[in-house]
C-alpha cells in the first residue's frame, strides 16, 4: 500500500551504527517502504560519534532554533539533515551541544550510565515532535526503534494528548534486546514539570521499564529481535496491547 507517510523515529540506523540488529532492521523498513514509494522520514539522534562530514549532514536553519524546556532550563534544538547514502530519503537528527556532543552513546568509559540520559530521551522525544509539526507533514504511521523513543508515544498520549495534529496517526513499537540501564532515581520530577506523572516505570526508572511502559501508549508491539530477553519477552506476553511476532521486511508492509 504505496503512498503512506511514514515516520521511523530510532536510535540506531545503518550506515550511521553498524554491527547491530536494531540498525540494519530500521535500514531495511525504511528503504523497503521508500521503494514501494512511501513518503518515508527518519528521525535519530545526533550522536557525536556520527561523522558530519563524512554522512553530510547539515543543519536546516528552518526548523532549529527552537529551545525545549527540560528540567526548568531552556536547551537549544538543532535540526540536522542527511540522505541516506545512494538514495533520496531524508534522515533527520536531533542534535544539542549538551546531551549528544559526546562521543559514547549512552555510558562513559568506564561503562557507568550517564546522569542525564533521561534528559536526552525527553529533548529527543518533544525534539521529534516539534520538528515534525514545524514540517506540516502528519505521518500516518510512527514506528519506533530504541528505548530513547519509546519516550514519544508516552509525551504523544499525554502532554501532547489535546494536540489534534497527531490524532489519526498509528504507532507501531519494535522491541529489541539493548543493554538496560538504570535512569536518574528524579526522572520523575523532570516529568512532573511536564504534567506525566503516574507512570508504573517510574517506580524503577530504566531504559527498559521506560520501553515496557510505552507498550501501553501505542497500537501494535512487534517483536524487533525473534527472540526477546527476560522482562521484556514477558511483558510482551502479557500486554493486552496489539503485537506481533518477529516480522520479516515484506510481512512490515502488510502490519502498516
Amino acid at each position: 500500500m504505496p503512498n503512506q507517510k511514514i515516520l521511523y523515529i530510532t536510535t540506531e540506523m545503518y550506515p550511521y551504527q553498524e554491527d547491530t540488529n536494531l540498525a540494519a532492521v530500521v535500514n531495511k523498513m525504511a528503504l523497503k517502504m521508500h521503494q514501494e514509494g512511501n513518503d518515508v522520514r527518519v528521525f535519530m539522534p545526533r550522536f557525536g560519534q556520527i561523522s558530519e562530514r563524512k554522512f553530510q549532514l547539515h543543519e536546516v536553519i528552518r526548523l532549529s532554533g527552537m529551545n525545549i524546556i527540560i528540567n526548568d532550563l531552556d536547551q537549544p534544538l538543532i535540526i540536522k539533515v542527511a540522505s541516506l547514502p545512494g538514495e533520496r530519503l531524508q534522515v533527520y537528527f536531533i542534535d544539542n551541544e549538551e546531551y549528544f556532543k559526546r562521543k559514547q552513546y549512552y555510558f562513559d568509559d568506564e561503562g557507568v550510565a550517564f546522569e542525564d540520559n533521561d534528559e536526552r530521551a525527553i529533548f529527543f522525544a518533544r525534539g521529534v515532535i516539534e520538528t515534525i509539526k514545524k514540517l506540516n507533514w502528519v505521518p500516518d504511521v510512527i514506528h519506533l526503534n530504541g528505548w530513547m523513543s519509546s519516550f514519544v508515544p508516552i509525551y504523544l498520549k499525554t502532554y501532547y494528548k489535546s494536540d489534534s495534529y497527531f490524532k489519526d496517526a498509528k504507532i507501531v513499537l519494535s522491541l529489541y534486546n539493548e543493554k538496560d540501564a538504570p535512569l536518574a532515581s528524579n526522572v520523575g520530577e523532570k516529568l512532573k514539570f511536564d504534567n506525566i506523572s503516574d507512570l508504573n516505570a517510574l517506580n524503577n526508572p530504566s531504559f527498559e521499564s521506560f520501553v515496557i511502559e510505552s507498550m501501553n501508549y501505542v497500537d501494535e508491539v512487534v517483536k524487533g529481535d525473534e527472540f526477546l530477553n527476560g522482562e521484556l519477552d514477558k511483558a510482551f506476553n502479557e500486554t493486552s496491547t496489539s503485537k506481533s511476532e518477529y516480522l520479516d521486511v515484506d510481512s512490515i508492509s502488510k502490519l502498516y
